[in-house]
């Protein structure tokens, strides 16, 4: 039971716990396949830093997010309002906190399930594995889930 206004959203929020792996690979996945189409930011329910294993899977897809700065709900909102669409929840803790907030602005909340590579335990090779994972997943369901809302060339 999607809302008009979800279906094809102008402003897309992607939220996980620190904002340092999922969210920034999704903001990066979309604003690459649908550059135009969309605004599009990415936000932690708390603070993190950037993961360098996230920076050197994006980069295998000729993606750069080593300058992504992990930033909070309440830093983005400080920084810019939250006027979102459409937020997309990558972990439970960020879609509690994306409920709260839509109390109090009218957004779509979305919960993707994304598990967090960054308890893979093992080698390089095989953590690099499960961020690659994680990213193919996300890359997947953005396709899916967008491909109507900005996609004219498609």
């Amino acid at each position: 039971m999607d809302a008009p206004r979800a279906r094809h959203p102008q402003a897309v929020l992607f939220a996980c716990g620190l904002n340092s792996v999922r969210s920034p690979m999704a903001e990066a996945l979309l604003k690459q396949m649908f550059p135009q189409a969309l605004y599009v930011k990415s936000a932690g329910a708390r603070k993190g830093e950037l993961d360098p294993f996230a920076v050197a899977v994006m980069a295998e897809l000729g993606q750069d997010i080593s300058s992504h700065k992990p930033m909070t709900f309440e830093e983005l909102e400080d920084w810019e309002g939250l006027n979102f669409d459409l937020i997309i929840t990558l972990s439970p803790e960020a879609h509690h906190k994306a409920l709260e907030l839509t109390r109090t602005m009218a957004a779509d909340v979305e919960y993707w399930p994304t598990p967090d590579p960054t308890t893979t335990e093992g080698s390089r090779e095989q953590k690099l594995a499960a961020y690659r994972e994680v990213c193919d997943g996300l890359s997947m369901r953005i396709r899916r889930r967008f491909a109507k809302a900005g996609a004219a060339s498609g």
